[in-house]
């Protein structure tokens, strides 16, 4: 008995709280939504050229000797942007990106 006053008291007050709230959101998702479009597409440009520089990027560090893609991904996530700053780089700080062992250090310290 307790149960079924407990599940009717729950279905009350949660339309309640769901039809006062609905309008509210429909709203706000309303008058954003012709902001958000005009910003929406200034983003998108922005991040398509990120993405072609990054990509542009990732292709000349596989020109490296003995670095792959997924090696010249790594090493552009860990702020290595050119060969010149892979080639520059300490020992430790390249043996601290993930996918870079003791031999691509050699080969690439041999390039100095």
């Amino acid at each position: 008995m307790i149960s079924k006053f407990l599940s009717k008291l729950k279905s009350i007050l949660f339309k309640s709280a769901v039809s006062e709230n609905a309008p509210l959101k429909k709203e706000k998702k309303a008058t954003t939504s012709s902001k958000s479009s005009k910003t929406k597409t200034k983003t998108k440009t922005k991040t398509k050229t990120k993405s072609v520089n990054s990509k542009k990027n990732i292709e000349t560090l596989t020109t490296l000797p003995g670095v792959g893609a997924k090696s010249a991904k790594a090493l552009y996530e860990a702020g290595f942007k050119t060969t010149k700053a892979v080639i520059a780089a300490d020992e430790k700080d390249l043996l601290a990106v993930s996918g870079v062992g003791i031999n691509l250090v050699k080969k690439l310290k041999k390039l100095k």
